[in-house]
């Protein structure tokens, strides 16, 4: 099986997220813009329900959510940026009947389910071949994809390390998908002159 790579390409990223909006499918958008806004694996991501993110007395997301790993247990603190706030509230604008304990992610076929990760893996899939992307994307693509493009933006490997909850740098080193090309952009990029 082939390891699965961040989609290193911002413009890539947003055909991916538009192609559910043009299909109208709002829950695949959502499905690609929490996946890589908040690094949530896709199993951690299916769990979520909408009184995870929404205050239904307040009628209003919250700004931070809290989320229980399944894979590690350990719980973390994710805040929403405005792009993640806005796809969820456009996606619960189509909805006619979400409920607190509802899925986020919920399944068209089994009501009260959320869709399962061999769902989410075919929805990626099916997308990714239609748009000519790489194979190697898929749902872990999204995790990957939030962790590489912090990394461009400096962000210090410990810090991207404390949000995936890896033990060691290796790992994480990995999920960057660090190219040549990213290499030669630092060794062209380099100049000590005063």
């Amino acid at each position: 099986m082939a390891v699965t790579e961040p989609i290193r390409d911002k413009r890539e990223f947003q055909r991916l997220a538009d192609y559910f909006m043009n299909k109208k499918q709002p829950r695949n958008h959502l499905l690609v813009i929490l996946g890589a806004y908040t690094a949530l694996r896709v199993s951690d991501l299916l769990r979520l329900t909408w009184s995870d993110v929404y205050d239904f007395d307040r009628k209003r997301f919250y700004n931070e959510i809290s989320v229980t790993e399944k894979k590690t247990g350990k719980t973390k603190i994710i805040a929403l940026n405005t792009r993640a706030l806005r796809a969820l509230s456009r996606y619960l604008k189509t909805l006619t009947d979400a409920r607190p304990q509802s899925f986020i992610f919920a399944s068209n076929r089994k009501q009260h389910k959320a869709i399962s990760r061999v769902q989410a893996w075919h929805i990626i899939k099916q997308a990714v071949r239609a748009l000519g992307l790489s194979k190697n994307v898929a749902c872990h693509s999204l995790r990957k994809t939030f962790g590489y493009h912090a990394w461009k933006r400096s962000v210090p490997p410990a810090v991207l390390m404390d949000i995936y909850n890896h033990s060691s740098f290796s790992v994480t080193k990995r999920y960057l998908g660090i190219s040549q090309e990213d290499r030669n952009e630092v060794y062209l990029g380099m100049s000590l002159e005063v």
